[in-house]
């Protein structure tokens, strides 16, 4: 039942004693708006309406779960806070003798926001404060970039993997459980022993290469058992998720050797599982410097008001572009305005995006992201002279030839140019320029080379260059968000990350209306009290 906070104020408020807390740190700022800020009816959908114990108010949960991503503490130290903490007291209006609350509160109400599809609920609940008090313009201009963050399970060697993994599937088909010990032939009884009973790596010399070539076999030999014996249980989802797992282990980390024992497979499988305890982490690349293990986050930013208007936890591997053309949908869908350009960096300059935006639904949106330069550009592609519609290619020797048609791997159209290799052989640059043995310069177009063309003279101007300059302060919002503990990833689950990536952002954009707030002379708690009405016409605040 849904329990509401009490307007009545009380003198022993910890704000309405006279308190050290600043009046322009977060936490006095918090203080002034607290009443308006978030609204037990909002989220009243989450409890039944006549039934049961009142609830914690969930304004008042609301408010707790902002300051703990703000603070990045854990779920019992956030309760330590609500007791302890002055500034926790002042910002929440509570009384100096609060009490506090069980810790697993947070953790259920957090499972309600998911459960009724609400964890968007303070990041739109601030985006649509600042629409309504005109801070977020009618045309946008975003900025968007990713940067990484850590899973919450440990990066585990490909040893720990199989056995974890053994001891995970063993526990889901019920061995942990006495009864089912009973009467099991030798071998699932070793097997139960070695895995349940007891949690550790063999006590072997692994500097020793036949060493761990022998237990590696006995791993795989006790995988593949434990894989046989949890076919009959394959309808229960997780022990079939766990199979799956247990099978992707062997087939991504263990290959044969000459004689047929597995052994340890060369390179790293591009979706390789890397953590029993968080199946969904993965190795993943800024960039050939800089490798990460966990997950990626996206972060977009509105220019002018420095606000994030959408924030996505992605897989590690895979480019960062892949996620445009939907964070142009999420932002438009959640903000009630048209997205008029978009700046990133290389990594969103591909030609389908640059195609994608040209023709997004209902307007087109301006792409500025730089395409990269070749290392010897008087060789490269874009020193050849690309006549499309005439399908002819003229490389910077002056030398013509016509085109042929010919598809893309995703079976698109496109042109690939040959040059005769006897004219290339008489070409200065020829050692520079072919690489091929027996064919000329092979000059291939994109399946939409006509927008690369286009960017790649854009790129040369002053506007884009000047526009291009904007994207520096997407990099200070994300280390703003990382200083706030974006990076430490603290839950299982893409929906359970989201809602923590969904939560840091809303912390940051509340921080920065405090500050949009003084610089404009706007009072904010009013505009907040706006929303306790319906606009006409705007997007739903969920």
């Amino acid at each position: 039942m849904l329990g509401q906070q009490n307007p009545q104020r009380n003198l022993f408020e910890a704000q309405t004693w006279p308190h050290p807390i600043p009046s322009d740190s977060f936490y006095a700022r918090m203080a002034a708006v607290n009443d308006v800020l978030f609204r037990d009816t909002d989220l009243a959908e989450m409890y039944c309406p006549d039934n049961g114990r009142p609830s914690l108010p969930p304004a008042l949960l609301s408010g707790v779960l902002l300051l703990q991503f703000y603070d990045d503490v854990s779920d019992a130290e956030a309760v330590e806070r609500t007791r302890f903490d002055l500034r926790w007291k002042v910002a929440l209006n509570l009384r100096l003798d609060y009490d506090g609350f069980d810790r697993s509160s947070l953790s259920n109400f957090r499972k309600r926001l998911l459960q009724h599809q609400r964890e968007r609920y303070a990041f739109d609940r601030l985006i649509a404060t600042a629409r309504l008090a005109g801070i977020l313009p009618d045309k946008l201009t975003l900025l968007t970039d990713t940067t990484w963050a850590k899973g919450a399970g440990a990066v585990q060697d490909t040893y720990t993997l199989i056995r974890k993994s053994i001891r995970k599937l063993l526990r889901q088909m019920g061995y942990a459980v006495p009864q089912k010990r009973r009467g099991l032939a030798p071998q699932i009884q070793r097997l139960v022993e070695t895995y349940l009973d007891q949690d550790r790596k063999a006590d072997l010399d692994w500097a020793d290469p036949q060493a761990r070539a022998t237990q590696l076999k006995v791993l795989v030999e006790d995988a593949e058992a434990t894989l046989e014996l949890a076919i009959p249980q394959s309808d229960d989802p997780d022990v079939r998720s766990t199979s799956w797992l247990l099978t992707k282990v062997l087939g991504d980390d263990i290959a044969p050797d000459d004689n047929g024992a597995p052994q340890i497979a060369e390179g790293t499988a591009p979706d390789r599982n890397i953590s029993v305890t968080d199946p969904e982490m993965r190795h993943g690349r800024k960039s050939k410097a800089q490798r990460f293990d966990g997950f990626k986050v996206a972060v977009t930013t509105e220019q002018t008001s420095e606000l994030i208007v959408d924030i996505a936890d992605l897989p590690a591997p895979g480019g960062d572009g892949h996620e445009l053309i939907p964070t142009l949908e999420r932002v438009e869908a959640h903000t009630g305005s048209t997205v008029e350009r978009m700046i990133g960096d290389g990594a969103y300059g591909s030609g389908d995006n640059r195609a994608d935006c040209a023709n997004f639904p209902g307007h087109p949106v301006d792409l500025v992201a730089p395409l990269s330069e070749p290392q010897d550009a008087a060789v490269a592609k874009s020193a050849f002279s690309l006549d499309l519609p005439n399908r002819t290619a003229t490389c910077p020797q002056r030398q013509t030839t016509l085109g042929q048609a010919g598809q893309d791997d995703r079976g698109r159209e496109i042109l690939r140019f040959t040059f005769a290799r006897a004219a290339c052989q008489a070409c200065p640059l020829f050692q520079r320029c072919v690489h091929s043995r027996t064919h000329g310069r092979t000059v291939q177009t994109h399946a939409y080379e006509t927008y690369l063309q286009a960017a790649r003279v854009r790129q040369r101007t002053e506007e884009f260059k000047t526009l291009y300059r904007l994207r520096s302060a997407i990099e200070r919002k994300q280390a703003e968000l990382v200083a706030h503990g974006l990076r430490g990833t603290r839950y299982l689950g893409r929906r359970k990350r989201q809602l923590q990536r969904l939560w840091h952002a809303a912390a940051v954009n509340l921080k920065r209306l405090f500050k949009l707030a003084e610089i404009l002379g706007m009072d904010l708690r009013a505009q907040l009290s706006l929303l306790s009405e319906p606009r006409v016409g705007w997007p739903a605040v969920r």
